[in-house]
């Protein structure tokens, strides 16, 4: 009998895992464990990049929105400024940024006031607001109201085009013809760098 017990046993033992086999087995499930933790982490820290980059292109495609909408609405109308001096149709200065007037401003309550508009675009802190008047011919306490449209601006620059492709950093152009139509304000160019797309350009024809 002793024979066939010992055979029993050895085959018992053979069936089982040494602790060697299962600590191999438990590095194994703690390796995988590591592995996709940092797959987990990833993923969510991808979702959160792409939700932080959507929500930023969805501000840039609102201000880009509101700003080619006063484009197409230039209008030819001359206003007067605080000092009472005529201020033309348009005006890009040293700063790169624009004054102008422009149509189509919507009166769904029928205020008192005009349906043209006189704008500016400025940027403080970094930051890019559209300014607008309520009236058109300026008093010295006229304030303009603020329209917050993009954060985070590194640089916005306009630009007049003439009818030949010429770009200019100043608008009017001082001792120009204004009869000559190579010289005609054909369209405005916008460049603005803008987080995190870097540099974007538009171009809007001048309405005629």
């Amino acid at each position: 009998m002793q024979p066939d017990s010992k055979r029993h046993t050895a085959g018992v033992r053979s069936e089982g895992f040494t602790l060697i086999e299962m600590l191999v087995v438990f590095g194994v499930f703690a390796l995988l464990g590591v592995i996709a933790s940092q797959i987990v982490s990833r993923v969510i820290d991808n979702q959160a990049v792409l939700s932080e980059r959507g929500n930023r292109l969805v501000e840039v495609q609102r201000a880009m929105q509101i700003i080619q909408r006063d484009m197409l609405q230039l209008s030819n109308r001359r206003v007067r400024d605080q000092l009472g001096d005529v201020a033309e149709p348009m005006l890009i200065g040293a700063d790169g940024l624009m004054e102008f007037t422009r149509l189509g401003w919507r009166n769904p309550f029928a205020a008192r006031r005009a349906e043209v508009q006189r704008v500016r675009y400025l940027t403080e802190d970094g930051d890019l607001y559209r300014a607008y008047w309520t009236v058109l011919d300026r008093a010295p306490d006229s304030e303009p109201k603020l329209q917050s449209l993009l954060t985070e601006v590194t640089q916005i620059e306009f630009f007049a085009v003439d009818a030949s492709g010429n770009e200019y950093s100043f608008w009017p152009q001082a001792g120009a013809d204004p009869n000559d139509p190579d010289r005609r304000l054909a369209g405005i160019l916008m460049r603005i760098d803008v987080s995190p797309f870097g540099t974007v350009e538009r171009l809007w024809p001048v309405p005629a």
